[in-house]
């Protein structure tokens, strides 16, 4: 790396960079993980805008030498945003293989016309597919395959290619992969869904899809993250932050950047973690516009078990589990005549010191009961244009939804630590039923932030196998070197990987004794 001199050398700083809908959040952080500055500025409309004005006041404030920097890191909602939006979608071409035996249920069955229409109408069934157990259910008609991509020729910018039990085995996946490029081109990106989802046909296809269709947007994200950093002379290892609280080199985003949707929480848990020094607690991230809460495990989110929707499509590749409610610093305050009140769920978001009543504005919000209850204080505020008895059934609200929404959360009726992290935390009392302890770590409000700049990077694998062709532990010995493999992949130092989590699940429904196995390797980058 350029720029690094003998004194200078022992010395490597990293940049973590999480960009929200209100905030983009910077914090840099030297060799010991420990937060050196941090700073906070508007997210804009055009989202590398704010990235490097976050990141030439982070240099500017903090004196450090971009020469200095060896790691950058970014966690990011252009994905997310895209979906919803509709915009910036590539056009894709979908193969499922699996006729004749899954040709009951079209293609991108549920979904919209607006998202129908961004992805384009190339979706078709193809001869093939593999049991649960990797038997096969039928061959693959290579002239079939090749005609179907004929059809696609300059209509779409990239393919995803999904077979029945696919992530049991990815022969057909592979080969049709390779037709693809073959009558394609040899630069004709292809999402495989065995490297994407889980088992369920479905929702592994619809991932995979939204896969192929956000390639164009996480390459330009990539492109103007390295061009914002080359501006200030930084010449670091990039890595964008995965939903599971990790992450993963910038090469590999490119090719999967769906790990990266619901990074912007698992960000904020990885960072209570590193601040509090738990390893497991229940972590309350305030926010301009909503609190998300989530489950910390041995350091890392509690991974969600459902099917997740996204942008109303469902899926089902890994997410975090999250319970978002419509509470935030900026949250709008409503009176009724009966002296009732009503406690958002809209937010005056980056509007906030233009309308909140403590600085001039005629909307009430819970920051300015904060504000007058004394939990925040906000040089040049007027805490006198807020009402105290409204600010102590406000109060009231508050809690009660924090409360409730903990004890969703949890999986037993014992108390349990609570890390609050985010800037709008100071909403929050000294106490909550249902926490043991109320923990505000120091740099609280930028642990978003220092999450995404924590080095871990995690590789997962996921499958059904038969004990009646495996013993237990060769099947958990496989299992393990390919979560580990998924690791190094991603960027891990292959000597720092460890085994994070091993779960099995017995599937009583398939025949030959069958067993699903999931397991999480992570290690230092």
């Amino acid at each position: 790396m350029t720029g690094i001199t003998a004194a200078n050398a022992n010395q490597m700083y990293r940049i973590g960079i999480d960009v929200g809908g209100t905030n983009t959040d910077a914090a840099l952080l030297d060799s010991d993980l420990r937060c050196v500055h941090k700073v906070k500025v508007h997210t804009t409309a055009d989202v590398n805008e704010g990235i490097v004005e976050a990141v030439r006041l982070l240099l500017q404030e903090s004196g450090v030498n971009g020469s200095d920097i060896r790691y950058a890191m970014l966690g990011t909602t252009h994905c997310t945003n895209a979906i919803v939006e509709r915009k910036h979608l590539g056009r894709v071409g979908l193969i499922r293989i699996g006729a004749p035996a899954t040709t009951a249920v079209p293609p991108l069955a549920g979904w919209d016309e607006s998202l129908r229409a961004a992805i384009g109408p190339h979706s078709y069934i193809a001869t093939g597919g593999y049991e649960y157990d990797g038997r096969r259910i039928a061959s693959l008609d290579e002239e079939e395959i090749a005609e179907l991509c004929r059809r696609m020729s300059g209509e779409v910018d990239a393919v995803a290619v999904c077979g029945v039990f696919a992530p049991v085995n990815r022969e057909q996946e592979q080969r049709v992969g390779e037709i693809v490029r073959d009558v394609l081109g040899a630069d004709m990106p292809v999402t495989y869904s065995s490297e994407i989802g889980s088992i369920g046909l479905l929702e592994r296809e619809n991932a995979s899809v939204l896969n192929a269709a956000l390639l164009q947007v996480i390459a330009g994200v990539v492109r103007g993250f390295e061009k914002a950093l080359n501006g200030f002379g930084i010449d670091a290892q990039l890595y964008i932050c995965q939903n599971d609280g990790t992450l993963m080199k910038s090469e590999y985003a490119l090719r999967y950047p769906i790990l990266t949707i619901a990074c912007g929480p698992t960000n904020s848990i990885r960072g209570a973690a590193h601040l509090s020094g738990l390893s497991d607690a229940l972590v309350v991230d305030i926010g301009g516009t909503t609190t998300d809460i989530g489950v910390l495990v041995q350091g890392f989110p509690r991974q969600s078990s459902a099917a997740v929707d996204i942008g109303g499509i469902r899926t089902n590749f890994r997410m975090p589990d999250i319970l978002s409610i419509g509470l935030g610093g900026g949250t709008i305050v409503r009176l009724d005549d009966a002296g009732g009140v009503t406690v958002g769920p809209d937010s005056v978001g980056y509007e906030l010191t233009t309308r909140a009543r403590i600085f001039g504005g005629d909307t009430l919000t819970t920051t300015d009961v904060a504000v007058k209850l004394g939990r925040a204080a906000w040089p040049g505020t007027n805490a006198d244009a807020v009402d105290g008895a409204v600010c102590g059934k406000v109060d009231a609200v508050i809690q009660q939804s924090l409360e409730d929404a903990i004890d969703r959360m949890k999986t037993s009726a014992e108390p349990v630590d609570v890390i609050l992290v985010g800037g709008g935390s100071l909403l929050v009392p000294e106490t909550l039923a249902g926490a043991s302890r109320i923990i505000r770590p120091d740099h609280y409000d930028a642990a978003n932030a220092i999450g995404a700049a924590l080095g871990l990077v995690s590789g997962e694998s996921e499958r059904i196998y038969s004990l009646d062709d495996w013993s237990y532990d060769d099947v958990i010995r496989d299992a393990k070197e390919s979560a580990v493999n998924e690791a190094t992949a991603a960027g891990a130092n292959s000597e720092t990987v460890e085994i994070v989590s091993v779960e099995d699940i017995p599937i009583a429904y398939l025949p030959g004794n069958a067993l699903l196995v999931k397991v999480k390797a992570a290690g230092k980058l």
